[in-house]
């Protein structure tokens, strides 16, 4: 049965809110255990609530959204036990990704991932941390789809969804940023096809990303959700 244009259209206001709502999880605006009421998603937005709820639903499906009975959607806050858990499933998928990537990247993909690196560092030079962490996740997910690996590229972008939630949550050195330079010597692997190194860099970034991580630390209170996403 063929999908009519109403439908289409639908589908895509579902589909542009969503990734709003998802840019601004990522980007650290909206925080983790924010609540997301429809009534004010649908005002900001200037649409119905039952496009805000399919929009919630998609991204409950992601992991970036949870729904709690009665009292409605907020953005998932991760729990320490799930931020160990999602650094070890990265620390098992990334190195071996990064070994493929350097065995199949052409010039074209180390000019993106180094215009990656630039963006990411214009963000932290204007001092917008939460740009550059999303930023941050972006350049392991090129990585991954350099690497030619559609199923484990999913699996790795989720994995960073996660990550990002994670790392508002947890994070105890925003100067850790500024100091590593595993992302360059990254591209350089990569870029001369050394995927032994590539693997090996994956991996030593992967335990200093952890480390970063106080896992006994309580979260910052969230913003306001118009103040988040205005």
């Amino acid at each position: 049965m063929s999908v009519t244009a109403p439908e289409r259209a639908h589908s895509a206001t579902i589909e542009g809110v969503a990734a709003k709502i998802e840019l601004a999880i990522l980007d650290h605006r909206l925080a983790p255990g924010t609540k997301l009421t429809e009534d004010e998603l649908a005002s900001i937005y200037g649409i119905g609530r039952t496009i805000v709820r399919a929009a919630l639903q998609s991204l409950t499906h992601k992991g970036l959204v949870e729904t709690q009975r009665n009292r409605g959607a907020f953005v998932a806050k991760p729990s320490i036990r799930e931020a160990r858990e999602v650094f070890e499933a990265r620390a098992l998928l990334e190195p071996r990704t990064a070994q493929s990537a350097a065995e199949r990247a052409r010039p074209s993909d180390v000019r993106l991932l180094h215009r990656h690196i630039k963006q990411e560092h214009a963000a932290l030079d204007a001092g917008n941390t939460g740009r550059a962490v999303y930023l941050s996740g972006e350049f392991h997910v090129a990585i991954a789809r350099i690497a030619d690996q559609t199923t484990i590229e999913h699996f790795i972008y989720q994995l960073i969804a996660r990550s990002s939630l994670i790392i508002a949550l947890y994070w105890r050195r925003r100067d850790a940023l500024c100091e590593s330079h595993a992302h360059h010597a990254l591209v350089d692997a990569i870029a001369n096809g050394d995927g032994a190194r590539a693997e090996e860099l994956m991996t030593s970034h992967l335990v200093d990303l952890r480390s970063c991580l106080d896992l006994s630390d309580s979260p910052a209170a969230p913003k306001t959700l118009r103040e988040a996403l205005a």
